[in-house]
């Protein structure tokens, strides 16, 4: 009896054993139930047992910025199987308040299981957010690297030089490599402004919030503001690779790193600028901020009538010389003066632009005598000083000498009275060499140069036109017609040229342009000689519509060659009715029809 006591109890105790074996577990755990909402949270849904087609909750009022990561523990500890399987999530909540974490579900073995809802406190930002784990990647790069834009002077006058200088912050904890990418580049509406290109990134040791960090200086950027108020300046935006260290290591014993992709922003910038004062300004004042000297430099004091000087103008310093207007140069009206030549020798550096501008004044002297200059002031804003200040070049007295009297054309000497003729400006300047003809001291290969290939593609480029210009000839050859007009304005335009070469001999002259105005008429009218006479003409005129004023000069011309030859005749009237000749034909050839 006791017996089989004894094996009931351990029947039983076998089954109770098994029973609790096959028990399924499924639940949600949480790393906090409160949290910020700048901070993150992680989640986990742990079961006892392989399950099959998991499904999450939707995770309402949360964003999701990691997971899901499945991990799975399998263990014998004193001969007993323990089986663990998690599928984890970490969170970012989007408001405040009771944020509910729905039931996630699964199957084992047929069987559908299910999680309790959670519920979380989400408060107001905190100052320092975390996940509540310290292992979470993403975490762990927000909190290690940083994006800050140094501004010099967030209150600068008008055209006051502030600098801003991007450096990228990052701790001991992580690293991160030179392959970051620009999402978003800064635009400086209202400024001035000018970008100081690093060659290269240098790592320097600094404080961030009172912590050792490193940092690299990623921009530099200079600015000039160009209106008052507060302006705005949009961030930086870059994409960096951070590598977060692991707990686990390889089998070199080194540390496994996880690489996280992380948007980083400088966040926006405000600059209020102030307008310069209203008192001390002077008249001339043209808007110059920083500090400047001013000179009039003449290239020389005691000239001739007629030579050249140049005048130069010069202000050097520090401000922003780009947009600095120089001031007036008044000078006697009895000085030519050219336009100014500008040049500029200017720096930019992360203290601002310095460096030296000038205006060249050309002036040519027309008479003798002494010519004082003026000085010259120039105004400036010295934000240092908070003042204005104005500078003032010293007096020039210009001594200017009669000189050397021109040279004489001896040609004109013996056929007309000298006269002094005006000096071109050309004449002036003939000392000044105007081209330079420089040529490169290293010759580049002729092979695939612009030469060699414009060498060899001219001949397909010409053949086309080769083409063109064949069937015109072609067209014209069979143009019968227009073969014997050209050959009959050629005729006159060679018998009017052996004219106008003949003007001191009249027999010949008066013979060469009868020559031409007949055959110009055979020509026009296509008429034969047998049909030259002057009724004929006259008729044929008349009849293309020419006016007869213009029909009754050209038979007026012909009679002036007929007559001339047996009259006396002056030069004065040989050149009128060469002229008359030209204008003539002009008027047929504009009236004809």
């Amino acid at each position: 009896m006791n017996r089989q006591k004894h094996i009931w109890v351990f029947i039983f105790v076998v089954l109770f054993a098994f029973a609790s074996q096959a028990q399924v577990t499924f639940q949600t755990k949480v790393s906090r139930k409160k949290l910020g909402i700048n901070e993150r949270v992680r989640v986990d849904f742990v079961m006892n047992a392989d399950g099959d087609d998991f499904n999450p909750p939707s995770f309402e009022g949360f964003r999701v910025v990691g997971g899901p990561n499945q991990s799975i523990s399998n263990s014998y500890i004193n001969r007993k199987r323990t089986y663990s399987k998690t599928y984890s999530y970490f969170l970012s909540p989007l408001k405040q308040g009771n944020l509910r974490i729905g039931a996630a579900s699964i199957t084992v073995s047929g069987t559908t299981y299910t999680t309790g809802d959670v519920t979380l406190q989400i408060t107001s930002a905190v100052q320092t957010p975390s996940d509540g784990t310290g292992t979470n990647p993403e975490v762990i790069a927000s909190q290690n690297v940083h994006l800050v834009a140094e501004i010099s002077n967030t209150t600068p006058y008008l055209n006051e030089r502030t600098t801003i200088v991007y450096k990228l912050y990052v701790s001991n904890n992580v690293s991160i490599t030179s392959q970051w990418r620009e999402i978003n580049s800064p635009r400086y509406a209202d400024f001035w402004s000018k970008n100081i290109d690093t060659q290269k990134l240098n790592l320097f040791e600094g404080k961030y919030q009172g912590e050792d960090y490193r940092y690299v200086i990623l921009k530099t950027t200079v600015l000039y503001p160009q209106k008052t108020g507060p302006l705005k300046i949009e961030p930086l935006t870059l994409d960096v690779p951070i590598d977060v260290p692991g707990k686990r290591r390889n089998i070199f014993g080194r540390t496994l790193t996880t690489r996280v992709n992380k948007t980083i922003s400088a966040g926006e910038s405000t600059i209020v600028v102030k307008p310069l004062p209203l008192e001390g300004r002077p008249e001339n004042f043209t808007g110059a901020v920083g500090d400047f000297t001013f000179s009039v430099k003449p290239s020389k004091k005691v000239l001739e009538v007629d030579q050249a000087l140049t005048l130069d103008l010069l202000v050097s310093g520090k401000g922003n010389l780009n947009t600095l207007s120089m001031p007036d140069l008044k000078l006697p009206n009895t000085l030519e003066v050219y336009e100014p030549q500008r040049k500029e020798n200017i720096r930019t550096r992360p203290s601002g632009i310095s460096g030296t501008i000038s205006q060249r004044y050309t002036v040519v002297p027309q008479n003798k005598g002494k010519y004082p200059i003026s000085p010259v002031s120039f105004s400036f804003f010295n934000p240092e000083s908070q003042s204005y200040q104005e500078v003032f070049s010293e007096q020039i007295v210009l001594r200017v000498t009669a000189g050397s009297s021109p040279k004489q054309d001896p040609a004109l000497a013996e056929n007309q009275t000298p006269k002094t003729q005006p000096i071109t400006p050309q004449q002036r300047f003939r000392y000044i060499k105007l081209n330079a003809d420089l040529k490169p001291s290293a010759a580049s290969p002729f092979f695939k140069s612009r030469v060699f290939w414009a060498l060899f593609l001219s001949p397909l480029c010409l053949l086309p036109l080769i083409i063109l210009i064949g069937r015109k000839q072609r067209s014209l050859r069979g143009d019968i017609q227009g073969l014997k007009l050209r050959k009959a304005n050629k005729m006159a335009r060679k018998y009017l040229a052996e004219a106008r070469k003949n003007k001191h001999n009249k027999a010949i002259f008066y013979e060469a342009l009868e020559r031409s105005l007949h055959n110009y008429l055979k020509a026009r009218l296509d008429i034969q000689s047998a049909e030259m006479s002057k009724e004929r003409i006259t008729m044929l005129l008349m009849g293309r519509k020419v006016a007869a004023d213009t029909v009754l000069d050209f038979e007026k011309l012909l009679k002036s060659c007929e007559l001339a030859r047996y009259t006396p005749t002056s030069d004065v009237a040989i050149e009128k009715d060469y002229k008359k000749a030209i204008n003539t034909i002009s008027l047929i050839d504009k009236q004809i029809r």
